[in-house]
């Protein structure tokens, strides 16, 4: 296949690319069609990092691709994306196929919508806590969450993406260097991922929680992305802006929470996204009567949705 990727390439012989629907510094993702099973699919595709391209590390990294691939494709929740099949084609590409997520990603929605009501927030944090604690059980830490890698389902779903490719940057080395390309990721990311600390678990996964519940309530993340050669520093030894410092009147509680989320020393986090969900639960919004019709006036892409009604269906 060539690379950059372009539309009509077919990958194992099978996977259509359409057209590109994102990018990162790590690579791109695309629109594609399973020709086998005539049903849309979303596809990442991934070089190796310039630094391992060649020889015995290279090897030893797709290697760990294959492994983490085959243990993402076994976990099996609701808020974490599906993932279908995984290779490496010539040249050392990845690519990962994916289902196709009918809804917007978490950054599209804080662009659109800008900081949401406290119930919002807590559903949205509470279902990726959900789907991580998944995860962190299966052994697998995601190492790369952010808004752009997390998407809200047009009946509220909230659903975890990249699993099996992201786990690969982060043993590529402990330390994330911050470039105009991954200023992203260095927003959310933890001080042992920035700092070449003890390697990354899941309580870095739950830091990034703390950054992301943040931004969800506020606006913005915690610390400034400018300029971003200082990001770094303020994860490290900055502490974090309150709530109340950002304008927000909110419940002490959920402060204290953010609090413990975003701990330079993960020995004070949280002990998992299990606890950090039953911290949420007095946040998120109540059970709509039985036979309410409230669900039909929630707008598109409402986190809220799947716990006011759980079984209900959503025909917006």
């Amino acid at each position: 296949m060539r690379t950059p990727a372009r539309a009509g390439d077919r990958l194992g012989e099978r996977y259509k690319l359409l057209e590109p629907i994102g990018r990162g510094s790590m690579g791109q993702v695309w629109q594609g069609w399973d020709e086998h099973l005539d049903r849309p699919v979303a596809v990442k595709i991934a070089l190796l990092p310039q630094e391992i391209a060649d020889g015995a590390e290279a090897e030893r990294a797709l290697k760990r691709f294959e492994r983490e691939a085959k243990a993402a494709a076994r976990l099996d929740h609701p808020n974490i994306a599906v993932i279908h099949d995984a290779a490496v084609g010539p040249g050392n590409v990845r690519w990962l196929v994916m289902q196709l997520v009918d809804g917007a990603t978490v950054g599209d929605v804080l662009a659109e919508r800008g900081a949401l009501p406290p119930d919002m927030a807590a559903a949205t944090a509470a279902q990726l806590c959900a789907g991580l604690s998944a995860a962190h059980t299966a052994g697998l830490v995601h190492r790369d969450l952010k808004p752009e890698n997390v998407m809200i389902r047009r009946d509220g779903l909230l659903k975890i993406l990249d699993f099996g490719l992201v786990r690969l940057v982060g043993d590529v080395g402990r330390r994330l260097t911050v470039t105009g390309e991954n200023v992203g990721n260095a927003l959310y990311a933890s001080p042992e991922l920035l700092g070449g600390g003890p390697a990354p678990d899941a309580r870095s996964d739950l830091y990034a929680v703390g950054c992301l519940l943040h931004h969800l309530l506020t606006g913005g993340p915690p610390f400034d992305p400018e300029p971003p050669a200082l990001l770094p520093g303020c994860h490290l030894h900055q502490r974090p802006p309150s709530l109340a410092d950002c304008g927000l009147d909110a419940p002490g509680e959920l402060q204290e929470l953010i609090t413990d989320l975003l701990a330079k020393d993960r020995e004070h986090r949280p002990a998992s996204a299990a606890d950090v969900y039953r911290r949420l639960v007095p946040f998120l919004p109540p059970a709509a009567p039985a036979g309410g019709t409230d669900h039909a006036k929630a707008p598109p892409e409402d986190p809220r949705r799947p716990f006011r009604f759980p079984s209900a269906p959503f025909t917006g």
